[in-house]
């Protein structure tokens, strides 16, 4: 990747670039992702602890949750953690594997909520059939399955852009590393990769 680039580093230029406004902003964030984190840690601990909460919806909610953790922990960490200092770089390498991770926790996540939406389709439309088309088998597939695409889909996306030059400015105006604002930063026409893209 390196001899395709005299990039080494990008500048994420953030959300703003107001330092008072920045202190502000690591109180909020901070609080938000602390409350993200312990959310969803007792959904998880609530699902797996309970007897009474053995059905698909509740199998893939557990999941579910545990997605919103990691796909939280990739971007958030880095933005509050930049709001302390004054020049905001990550490393190219860096960039890529915070671009691989946020579309592969953020299209499982998609894939696992358009399972949710199968099971309660269903839950609804065949109530007699139910137990025994969403077996936990079944189950654990769908969610094998929803990972599956994710990484497919990442690796499509990391693919792409990791195979495009980087020889000019590395300024990204965003506040972590995503296709789109890489692909303006490319020195090659990105047309055709950006249709690709969507």
């Amino acid at each position: 990747m390196r001899n395709l680039n005299n990039v080494s580093e990008f500048i994420l230029l953030g959300l703003t670039q107001d330092q008072e406004l920045q202190k502000v902003y690591f109180g909020l964030f901070l609080i938000f992702y602390v409350a993200i984190l312990l959310g969803n840690l007792l959904i998880i601990v609530t699902i797996k602890s309970s007897h009474h909460l053995t059905s698909p919806m509740y199998f893939f909610l557990s999941y579910l949750s545990f997605i919103d953790i990691c796909y939280s922990s990739v971007t958030a960490p880095r933005l509050i953690a930049d709001f302390l200092v004054k020049k905001k770089t990550i490393s190219f390498v860096g960039c890529i594997a915070q671009l691989f991770g946020v579309h592969f926790f953020g299209c499982t996540e998609i894939f696992l909520l358009t399972l949710m939406a199968y099971d309660r389709y269903i839950a609804i439309c065949k109530p007699l059939h139910y137990t025994v088309i969403m077996n936990k088998s079944v189950c654990s597939w769908m969610v094998v399955l929803s990972w599956l695409g994710g990484f497919v889909h990442s690796m499509v996306q990391t693919l792409l852009t990791t195979q495009l030059p980087f020889c000019g400015p590395n300024e990204i105006d965003h506040y972590f590393c995503d296709v789109h604002p890489l692909l303006k930063l490319a020195c090659t026409d990105t047309y055709i990769i950006g249709l690709i893209v969507i």
